[in-house]
């Protein structure tokens, strides 16, 4: 080998440690001794306001820190015992078996301390070290306090103990990688060093401190909530934008469409009343200016496991954060729809309000539909939702509509509302050409200006894993 190529492979070699060492250095940067009581860098443990005082007590506090996150959502399989792990969590890259979280001490946490557990869920690294993938959300937990930790690791520990042996993940080389892991969260992790992010970060115009309420609403929604692991977009490498962004995105590998909880045209709720948004979150569905208002999806079963739970001072604090977003730049240069409010009058019997509605679609909406929804789309108040001025049917993308369309559409049932009218699944009723007929109907009547949906779409998200 000439001096020339020696020196070439030296620098190349030089630069492989250089990146090899930033790397490293940005996956343990403010990370703390085991030991060190706070476990963390200075201002991690920052106060912010307790959880109610309905829950007393480490046990009973971690019992509800659990719901509000869900915990038991993901690390409990179908059929199983609650938080024993096994669960498959999908990702564009395979799937992340959630691990069993009972106080076993060989497949559990039985063996763990608490310093070890915040670890995880600020640093997102392992009991023996090793680095963590975000499909559990410690970019979202990364912002809890060191005593709500403890709090869930308490209760955690008080669970019956269940020898239920972690399962191994099945991810496509070379995602399956610590390495690669590790590139990932050098580029798109830090761990928050003062929970919860304040007003300055959010609106530089406001120099007056955030109320008591917008703080707490702040450090449930950012942080244990983690309501941007679904309403934000993601990029190639499985990324969002940060824990702050809610301008919404397209749901990997499910393929719900998480609205923004930013913009008034898809879900934001600054000109709701906070009476409707606590019962939004708490009973699944709220009646609003006469019409009914309910959740779907994913975001069912987000009520079922979690915000029905909530304490009531915590809804409060939530819909305080959410009223109080800017609104979101992506969310504002999407295209705007020619829609009216729900609320609006529907067109007088006999009118036909758009002349490109009648045709295959107005015929299967009449046969199918209009029973419920309404001749006009205006639904039945308290009873059907509004389809004319629906925010949800005039989406960017019509990706819930198929959803709700092929499987059906249920509310939850919870205590405010325990007996809500479902919709039937039309999967085998309908083709994927007159899905995109009917729905494309619905988007473009009654001076709903929604992009019309094709066969194509349909197909891609009913053949959709």
């Amino acid at each position: 080998m000439n001096q020339v190529a020696r020196r070439a492979a030296a620098a190349v070699l030089c630069a492989g440690a250089a990146f090899a060492g930033l790397v490293w250095f940005l996956n343990v940067r403010g990370e703390a001794p085991l030991g060190d009581p706070a476990g963390a860098s200075p201002g991690a443990a920052a106060a912010v306001p307790a959880p109610p005082a309905s829950a007393p007590g480490s046990v009973a506090r971690g019992a509800y820190l659990a719901r509000v996150g869900n915990c038991q959502g993901c690390h409990t399989v179908a059929g199983g015992v609650p938080y024993a792990g096994g669960r498959a969590v999908p990702t564009p890259f395979g799937d992340v078996h959630a691990p069993n979280l009972t106080p076993d001490t060989a497949t559990g946490l039985g063996a763990w301390s608490p310093a070890e557990f915040w670890r995880a869920m600020h640093h997102g690294r392992s009991r023996g070290g090793r680095l963590l993938y975000p499909a559990f959300p410690y970019p979202n937990y990364t912002r809890m306090t060191r005593g709500d930790s403890d709090a869930l690791f308490a209760f955690l520990r008080s669970l019956p103990a269940v020898a239920q042996p972690n399962r191994p993940h099945a991810l496509r080389f070379p995602f399956d990688q610590q390495a690669a892991l590790a590139v990932w969260r050098a580029l798109y992790f830090r761990a928050a060093e003062a929970p919860p992010v304040h007003a300055a970060a959010h609106d530089a115009a406001h120099s007056a401190p955030r109320s008591a309420a917008w703080q707490r609403g702040a450090y449930l929604v950012e942080g244990l909530g983690h309501c941007n692991a679904c309403h934000a977009s993601r990029n190639a490498l499985g990324a969002t934008p940060g824990p702050l962004d809610l301008a919404g995105g397209l749901m990997p590998v499910q393929n719900w469409y998480a609205p923004s909880l930013a913009s008034a045209r898809e879900a934001g709720v600054a000109d709701w009343a906070a009476d409707d948004i606590v019962a939004l979150l708490r009973d699944g569905t709220v009646a609003r200016r006469g019409q009914l208002v309910s959740v779907a999806g994913p975001m069912a079963e987000v009520v079922i496991g979690s915000t029905r739970h909530w304490a009531e001072s915590d809804l409060r604090a939530a819909a305080a954060y959410l009223q109080a977003l800017p609104p979101s730049a992506t969310a504002a240069s999407r295209p705007p729809t020619a829609a009216a409010p729900i609320g609006s009058a529907p067109a007088a019997p006999g009118v036909v309000p758009d002349p490109a509605a009648p045709g295959p679609g107005s015929l299967l909406y009449e046969r199918h539909c209009a029973g419920c929804h309404g001749e006009h789309g205006e639904g039945a108040p308290g009873i059907y939702p509004a389809l004319a001025g629906n925010r949800a049917v005039l989406l960017p993308t019509p990706a819930n509509l198929v959803h709700v369309v092929l499987e059906g559409g249920f509310a939850p049932a919870t205590a405010g509302h325990p007996r809500p009218f479902g919709m039937p699944p039309f999967a085998t009723v309908l083709s994927d050409a007159e899905v995109a007929q009917v729905l494309s109907h619905l988007r473009g009547a009654w001076g709903n200006g929604a992009a019309a949906v094709t066969a194509v779409e349909v197909s891609r998200l009913r053949n959709a894993r």
